[in-house]
């Protein structure tokens, strides 16, 4: 695909609002996104490639404008086209203004049907789309939902290239966990909240593994993001709703094609949690996120979220297969951009058995100690950022986990 010209997006624009007006007035809500759809469906080829020609403008400006996440259509929109730049989000005020009906357009005409219809039947799509421009393919992860009976989409960049791992400035003991050459199985952890960096992190800690080790890598996501080349590992990719049925069929299903890894983009259900513990407990290396802000939590989170009678037996398996949660922040630095800081927890003898007897209040003080293993609070870890000058005092207490004791960090220099 070539850059879009100026007169295809003027030919794209004054087309929108020919489509639109042959939506009936009298048809609202649902039925009027599924009249879009079937205008969509039945639109000549020429116009649908300019309409989509046009989509993809707006997604590539995201590159040049160093955007994370663009945001279209919905009662929300006031319809802008809204970017996130550098933490921040903002609407872009060069692409003028659109109806509603047009950005439902927009964004159905990049549905095939059985997306749509999916869309329409649950009032929410998750879904992955790229774009082929020359050499480079930009790929993104999209969300289509309602937002008062208005089709609207979130879309995030996932970035091109992956981070090195040396950039993530982890221990050597930590890197020896995250590498199938020293840490055969075990549970590995990756947490933070919606827009953390926590895909980037798993992608880069794949990589690594992809070109030091040889063995098979399977990768279930909704969707899947980065698609990484077979190396010395054969990556498998499995996008939940388009290859695989859910996150749990999914990693049961690749127990049967022989990995040493699997990489479960996200455990957000308690049958997706038994499954992991499940693959684990047989002697895989399982990597996972959670949306929880430290290590303290995501375990606590685990175990919340299985039926009461699991609970039990959960704390115990816990204890034996987990080796590492890598609890993290994308916080704004002194340049306007953001930088990662995180918490990380080796699970120590010590740290298995404050997990086998429920104890999850002393580990944080077991982080704190821990040091030479490689572990280090967020609390530490912004002192550390906050001495590189790298995140101003108001940002480290703005992010601490545990302001208290940011306070007393600060005000000793205790590391």
């Amino acid at each position: 695909m070539e850059e879009i010209s100026d007169t295809e997006i003027t030919q794209a624009r004054s087309l929108l609002p020919q489509i639109a007006s042959q939506i009936s007035e009298l048809v609202q809500g649902l039925e009027r996104h599924i009249s879009i759809g079937n205008l969509v469906e039945n639109m000549p080829e020429d116009q649908r490639i300019l309409l989509r020609d046009l989509f993809n403008g707006l997604l590539l400006k995201m590159h040049d404008n160093g955007a994370s996440d663009i945001d279209i259509g919905g009662h929300g929109s006031r319809g802008k086209v809204w970017y996130r730049i550098f933490g921040s989000k903002s609407p872009d005020e060069t692409w003028g203004t659109f109806e509603p009906s047009e950005f439902s357009i927009l964004t159905q005409n990049v549905l095939s049907q059985r997306q749509r219809n999916f869309l329409y039947d649950k009032r929410n799509l998750d879904f992955s789309y790229s774009i082929n421009q020359g050499d480079r393919v930009y790929r993104f992860r999209a969300d289509a939902y309602l937002d008062l009976e208005e089709v609207a989409l979130n879309m995030r960049a996932i970035n091109a290239e992956i981070r090195p791992i040396s950039d993530l400035v982890f221990h050597p003991n930590v890197l020896n966990i995250l590498s199938l050459a020293h840490t055969k199985a075990g549970m590995i952890l990756v947490t933070g909240i919606t827009g953390s960096g926590k895909s980037s992190t798993l992608d880069s800690i794949i990589d690594m593994n992809n070109h030091t080790v040889d063995g098979g890598i399977a990768i279930i996501g909704s969707p899947i993001e980065y698609v990484h080349t077979s190396d010395r590992c054969i990556v498998r990719h499995r996008e939940v709703g388009r290859d695989t049925l859910s996150f749990k069929e999914g990693a049961v299903e690749a127990l049967r094609q022989d990995p040493d890894i699997v990489m479960i983009a996200e455990m957000r259900d308690p049958d997706t949690i038994m499954t992991a513990l499940e693959i684990t407990d047989s002697g895989h290396k399982v990597f996972s996120t959670l949306h929880t802000g430290s290590a303290v939590e995501s375990i606590d989170r685990i175990v919340a979220e299985v039926p009461p009678v699991e609970q039990e037996r959960v704390w115990q398996r816990l204890a034996d297969v987990l080796v590492c949660v890598v609890s993290q922040k994308l916080i704004p630095d002194v340049e306007g951009k953001r930088v990662l800081a995180k918490e990380v927890m080796v699970a120590s003898p010590s740290v298995k058995a404050a997990i086998k007897n429920k104890n999850t209040s002393e580990i944080y003080q077991m982080i704190n100690e821990g040091s030479d293993l490689g572990m280090n609070t967020m609390e530490q870890d912004l002192k550390r950022l906050y001495k590189q000058r790298k995140i101003t005092k108001d940002n480290v207490m703005n992010y601490a986990n545990n302001k208290r004791r940011m306070e007393q960090i600060l005000s000793t220099g205790y590391m």
